[in-house]
């Protein structure tokens, strides 16, 4: 059996568990075909972007398990857990993907709603009188 890689990725609430294998590039996103799931090419785009940096295109098989959020939420956390898997699979591979910023949790969340008032920084309405 091939070595396989399972890590994670998180971008605000979704998060991506994903399951690497060598393999030829295919990628599945909850069952279905990644370019099934994510319709739009600046998605696909985003999940396929560190092996496109680490210049591994169609070495590896990816299995994501993604859930909560949105799917561009979705996308991201599966581009950090697959740059986390290809530094695991090859610890050489970490300077370039660290120099283009795959490595990095995005740490930007929703801000939180704060009492009395309709929102996070939003107020209500003011009246004089």
């Amino acid at each position: 059996m091939s070595q396989e890689f399972i890590t994670t990725g998180r971008r605000k609430t979704a998060v991506a568990r994903i399951r690497m294998s060598a393999g030829s590039g295919k990628i599945q996103v909850n069952g279905k075909p990644f370019d099934e799931y994510f319709k739009t090419v600046d998605l696909q785009n985003a999940v396929l972007e560190p092996f496109e940096v680490a210049k591994t295109q169609n070495t590896f098989d990816v299995s994501v398990n993604a859930h909560g959020g949105g799917v561009t939420g979705q996308a991201g956390a599966i581009r950090l857990a697959i740059a986390r898997a290809l530094t695991e699979s090859n610890p050489e591979l970490r300077g370039v993907l660290k120099a283009d910023g795959l490595l990095t949790r995005d740490p930007r969340m929703k801000e939180r709603k704060k009492p009395g008032q309709p929102g996070a920084r939003k107020r209500f309405q003011f009246s004089k009188r």
